[in-house]
Formats: C-alpha cells, structure tokens, sequence
C-alpha cells in the first residue's frame, strides 16, 4: 500500500493541478486515482522510480485478475483457428492483443473510460503512450483509418499490442467504404502478426463501440475476413484467433457466426 500512495504521489507531482490530491483510503479508489492519473498524463518522460513502482502495481493487478491462456479457450469445432471468448482482453496470455485506437494512437485521455483504448493503455502502463507517441512522431501524420501499428505489451500478459483505427459509423448501416476499412483492420493486423511471426492474436470488436459501427454487421465482417484471410495465407504463423468479446450481444452474435459452416 506504502508503494501504491507512492506511485500516486509522484504522478500527482507531475501535474500542476493535482499536487493537491488527497490519496483515499480505500484500495478500489487508490487503484481508480491512479488509473485517472496514467489516463490524462502526456507523453513525456518518466522516471525509471516511477516505472518500477508503476511495474508492480500492475502486477499485483494482474494477479488478481488472472491470466488466461489460449489453451483454456475451447475452440470451434468446425474450424480450429477460431476460438471464441467474454471478458478482459487485459487477462489474454497470447502473442498479440488488438485495441481499437483513434487516429492519433496515444489512447484514451479520459479518466476511467470504459472504451478498450483506455483498458489496454491503463492495463499496460505509461510506457505504451510513449512508444505509440514517438511512432506517431516519426510518422508525422495521424493513422489512417483501416491500418495498424504494433508495440510491445509492457505489463499486459501479451508480448504485443497491434493498434488499429476502425472507421467511424454516422448511420444505422455502415456503407461499403466503411465495411472495406473494417476489412482492412483485421487483414493489416493479421499481416503485422506474420510479420512479426506471431502465433496467437486476439481481436476486440473492432469499432463497434465509440465509433458505432453495427455490432452484428461488424461481426460478419471480422469472421469473413480472418477466415478468407487464411484461405490466401496458407502459411500464416498465426495458429490461434481469439474473437474477444464483451457485451452479451456481442457473444451471441459470434458464437453464432462462429458455429456456421
């Protein structure tokens, strides 16, 4: 507990307007302060002490939570690559998470969002924002929407995190530009993985949240898209494909996309 106040003090310090911060009591509201912190802090440098003290604090975390490991997740019969999963992408012990990032690739800014950009980037440490940020520095430009970027996963259970840019949907539907750009999300984010020899990656439901792309148009598009991927792929390194969802709705639309032959 002495190391978490630590942690949150000198976090605090960084930022003028938080040096008057009182720590509360509580583990679950130190663990939410520190989260707001990482959150809005920019991309600068970080002291290795901060580091160290931020490292364990997010092994304990991880700890607590469990890590899982593709061999836990049953597969699909009728089609062994797949594997279909509900709950924390953060918990996945596999070679490559993807987030679904917005066009700058620095994560979520704001304090406690419930988007996975800000879980992932909360999950993995300050570090991540640093290495997206001096990607995007020597990119000079924002991402376009349907690529990818890969970075190491820090303190997540996954050795890498692929960050996408899904596109952004205005209506009920999404139009056939917007359905090409979702395809060439998961196709960029599977090439990365055999670029990097990589044999597990799992996906988050890509765009379907703060952009609202409709969810079981969206899954369509994610299991056609990896499927055929593979038929022209033949010799991908990747052995395992984790469809990771969280909503209810989102696991009944793959399980029964899924299990169609």
């Amino acid at each position: 507990m002495d190391d978490l106040n630590a942690l949150i003090r000198e976090l605090a310090l960084e930022q003028d307007s938080c040096h008057s911060i009182r720590i509360p009591e509580r583990l679950t509201e130190k663990r939410e302060l520190l989260r707001s912190l990482m959150n809005v802090r920019p991309p600068l440098p970080v002291s290795q002490h901060i580091l160290d003290l931020q490292d364990a604090e997010l092994g304990r975390q991880l700890i607590e939570k469990g890590v899982v490991r593709p061999d836990q997740i049953p597969g699909i019969s009728s089609d062994p690559l797949l594997k279909l999963w509900q709950g924390d992408i953060t918990r996945l012990r596999v070679d490559a998470i993807v987030n679904a990032a917005n066009s700058r690739m620095l994560g979520c800014f704001m304090p406690l969002h419930k988007c996975i950009d800000n879980a992932i980037h909360s999950a993995a440490g300050i570090q991540l924002r640093l290495e997206c940020h001096e990607l995007m520095k020597a990119q000079g430009h924002p991402e376009p929407t349907g690529s990818a970027k890969i970075t190491r996963g820090y303190n997540l259970p996954s050795g890498y995190v692929i960050h996408t840019v899904g596109p952004i949907v205005k209506k009920d539907r999404a139009d056939l530009t917007e359905q090409a750009q979702l395809e060439s999300c998961y196709r960029t984010c599977l090439g990365l993985a055999d670029e990097y020899k990589l044999k597990s990656i799992a996906f988050c439901c890509i765009s379907t949240g703060e952009f609202r792309f409709p969810n079981k148009q969206a899954g369509l598009i994610a299991v056609e898209t990896v499927r055929n991927y593979f038929c022209l792929h033949p010799d991908s390194t990747v052995d395992t494909v984790i469809f990771n969802v969280f909503k209810e709705l989102d696991f009944a639309i793959y399980r029964d996309l899924l299990h169609k032959v």
